[in-house]
């Protein structure tokens, strides 16, 4: 019996690189097969074939054996065919069934949407495959996890047979990842067959039937969990022996860098979301932050780095008061004092944020000049400007000051060859400096911005997910940055979903639970199953005993 898709000799080229070369690969019936490789291999660009979105140089695509031309993707889902994108395509103010039912609308009397008919399929995918979605909420109040489950709804719905997944866990959680893993291998059991794009060892070890490593375009090899190790995997997808775990002298701590006292945040719809968070990073020390995410982190970063008003509290980088640098406007405090007004404790508070902007409010700039490099969770939306060359993006924080500009003129000779070299120097995978970042593969996005904060004196390294997207020796390379940046005398702040990236990289933890750091612990001095104890919001016998304060 022929596998349900089978790609033969698929070659493509762009200006200036061979993404794909040769590529075979069989995907059988009922099998989660995982496509593994480094940013830049060709996994998304082989999948981009399939789905349609490219057309290939050479080569074929069977589906049972028998051949078939794949111009676009609705040719994809005419043949069973459906792929989620690892940055998700829905429209946040439409509701679940709105998003799903688009492109492939029901229509009743001939004329109107059935929109109730449709809410009703979706639930019953959703209740068969044990998606767990509510068809009439809106996909903008919906945690990522579940907006995931709404882009599988979306194959499903559709009929596919086929599902491309691409780097689906990048955003998600711990828990989360457990719980996509489960509907994985329900849609398996129910006859779907499954491409899984990854980097991360421990998930192709997890759920993979087999797994297929691409390295700079070809196929280098193809195995099954149970002949393999994440050690020799990572030597596949890299060509060489890789460190996985993080290799660091004790730390040197000197003088404080940044101290935070009392902070509190609200996000957009006026909820307290960060409650009187105190800590403090020192030079020479990392202070990772763990947590289940939705528990404040983003905001607390926002408010770290100029982004968001604090409700009150202070804020210290090299002993300067920096708590007025606020994004939030003038309008929208007003409206929170209207909202809130009863609330006397609430009302005081956003009273003297006012008073803090109308004093001492700047921009997210004037945090950096004060030596603060920022990677943020979010890189497509706080990180970069997509439709900007790599080369533009590379001085976005640093355009107007010399030498790449002078006399108020961008300098562009200089700042091309600043950009030339932080691209050899962090390894992003590009075709040219004038390419668009948009175009780049999610890891070489994130190199992007890695290399145009490390590449200038800072004295605080505030990082919000470092490694997400990235594989696992470019992981191997930001751990050694950031180690290098700490025992230089840097402070770092690093916040991650990874609690391994947490536990490897930090010589303090802060534990994050509804909003406020419920503790903070040497790093030797604690367990992974303490921290996830803290995480969910338990209690770690002796925390008193054992938190620095």
């Amino acid at each position: 019996m022929p596998p349900i898709l089978e790609l033969r000799g698929i070659s493509k080229a762009f200006p200036g690189v061979l993404a794909n070369d040769h590529v075979n690969l069989a995907l059988e019936e009922g099998e989660i097969h995982v496509l593994l490789g480094e940013n830049g291999a060709g996994k998304s660009t082989l999948m981009n074939i399939l789905y349609g979105l490219y057309t290939p140089d050479e080569g074929d695509i069977l589906i049972r054996g028998q051949k078939v031309e794949i111009r676009n993707p609705n040719d994809a889902i005419a043949r069973g065919i459906g792929m989620v994108h690892q940055h998700f395509m829905l429209i946040p103010v439409l509701t679940v069934t709105e998003n799903v039912m688009l492109g492939v609308e029901s229509i009743k009397n001939g004329l109107f949407l059935d929109h109730s008919s449709a809410a009703r399929r979706v639930r019953q995918i959703a209740q068969q495959y044990g998606l767990n979605v509510e068809p009439n909420a809106y996909v903008k109040t919906l945690p990522v996890g579940v907006q995931q489950r709404v882009e599988i709804i979306k194959l499903l719905y559709r009929k596919a047979d086929i599902l491309i997944l691409d780097e689906p866990t990048a955003v998600l959680t711990p828990q989360e990842v457990d719980e996509f893993f489960k509907v994985i291998r329900s849609l398996v059991a129910q006859g779907k067959s499954v491409i899984f794009i990854t980097h991360k060892l421990k998930e192709v070890i997890a759920i993979a039937d087999r797994i297929t490593v691409l390295r700079n375009g070809r196929v280098v090899g193809t195995t099954r969990p149970d002949e393999t190790t994440e050690q020799k995997l990572a030597s596949m997808m890299v060509g060489r022996e890789v460190i996985l775990r993080v290799e660091k002298e004790p730390a040197c701590v000197g003088e404080q860098v940044l101290q935070v006292e009392g902070l509190s945040v609200m996000d957009e719809r006026g909820n307290l979301v960060v409650r009187e968070a105190s800590f403090s990073v020192c030079e020479g020390q990392i202070l990772g932050v763990a947590g289940v995410q939705g528990n404040g982190q983003t905001e607390l970063l926002q408010a770290l780095t100029g982004l968001r008003a604090p409700l009150s509290g202070r804020v210290r980088i090299m002993g300067k008061d920096v708590v007025g640098l606020a994004a939030m406007s003038q309008a929208e405090l007003w409206l929170q004092l209207i909202l809130r007004w009863k609330d006397g404790e609430m009302r005081r508070q956003i009273l003297q944020t006012l008073w803090n902007n109308l004093i001492g409010r700047t921009v997210p700039r004037r945090v950096l000049q004060r030596g603060v490099a920022h990677v943020p969770e979010d890189r497509q939306k706080d990180g970069l400007v997509l439709s900007f060359p790599v080369m533009d993006n590379l001085v976005l924080n640093t355009y107007y000051l010399a030498p790449a500009a002078r006399l108020g003129i961008l300098q562009r000779e200089v700042v091309r060859a600043q950009a030339m070299q932080c691209v050899r120097e962090f390894d992003v995978r590009t075709p040219s400096l004038l390419t668009p970042v948009a175009s780049l593969s999610g890891g070489n996005q994130q190199k992007v911005i890695v290399a145009r904060e490390f590449s200038r004196p800072i004295q605080l390294l505030i990082a919000s997910q470092p490694t997400r997207g990235l594989d696992v020796g470019s992981i191997e390379y930001i751990h050694r940055r950031i180690i290098e940046k700490r025992d230089q005398g840097c402070a770092v702040l690093v916040i991650s979903s990874e609690l391994d990236e947490v536990m490897g990289l930090s010589d303090l933890i802060a534990v994050m639970y509804a909003g406020q750091i419920v503790a903070t612990l040497p790093a030797d001095q604690v367990t992974k199953e303490e921290i996830g104890l803290l995480m969910a919001g338990g209690q770690r016998k002796e925390v008193a005993r054992a938190s620095v304060t």
